[in-house]
């Protein structure tokens, strides 16, 4: 999953991508909202975090753009304007969910997975497909009944190949999801994280490199 964190504050918005980054997710981060713009224009995000009171473009303008041009991204305010009516302007103008600050970042974490899940077709809370079995909230993967421990780099890459259930997945569409826009998009890095994501997995291998289009599991 890949989520853009839009926050003027750095401290916060540097920690927030910290921890969700430590959830096996991609993400980058937009400290104002022409940032936020610029960055939704290249990239394809499946949640944005989004501030409201952002400088150059407010974050509720953020919003009304993202949402009239049917950016696929599902948004999530996160903001200190936490009163009833504040909950209800922010989701009149588009917003899936809203998370007032302070806030538990446990409960972040669980409203950017649920959010998610809702940004493409649904998926079931836990990923299933040949003996592997992948529970993203509890950061747990099994092959046939027996723990298998990965990076966080591995896990994102096996979730994207679980999504996917049985289509091809290119390497382009892994970079997109499981790291972020800083990565080299020329690198060996996708193709060095298969392999060691494919012995960890062990034998029979499952993990299936169709030529010149990418992997499929």
């Amino acid at each position: 999953m890949r989520v853009l964190v839009v926050e003027d504050e750095r401290v916060l918005a540097d920690a927030i991508a910290t921890g969700l980054r430590r959830e096996a997710l991609a993400v980058d981060v937009a400290y104002d909202g022409a940032g936020a713009l610029d960055r939704a224009e290249v990239n394809e995000y499946d949640v944005i975090v989004l501030d409201r009171d952002l400088p150059k473009v407010h974050g509720d303008e953020v919003c009304k753009r993202l949402v009239a041009r049917r950016y696929s991204a599902r948004i999530i305010m996160l903001t200190a304007a936490g009163e009833l009516d504040d909950k209800v302007e922010g989701l009149s103008i588009g917003a899936d969910d809203y998370l007032a600050k302070p806030f538990a970042f446990a409960e972040l974490i669980a409203r950017v997975r649920a959010l998610g899940r809702r940004a493409a077709a649904p998926l079931p809370p836990v990923l299933e497909r040949a003996g592997i079995k992948l529970d993203p909230a509890r950061r747990e993967v099994e092959r046939d009944g027996r723990p298998i421990d990965l990076t966080r780099k591995e896990f994102a890459v096996l979730e994207v190949l679980l999504s996917a259930d049985g289509a091809v997945v290119s390497s382009e569409q892994l970079l997109e999801k499981a790291w972020d826009e800083h990565i080299d998009p020329f690198t060996n890095v996708v193709r060095v994280t298969m392999m060691t994501l494919r012995k960890k997995l062990g034998d029979p291998p499952i993990i299936e490199t169709v030529p010149g289009v990418g992997y499929r599991l």
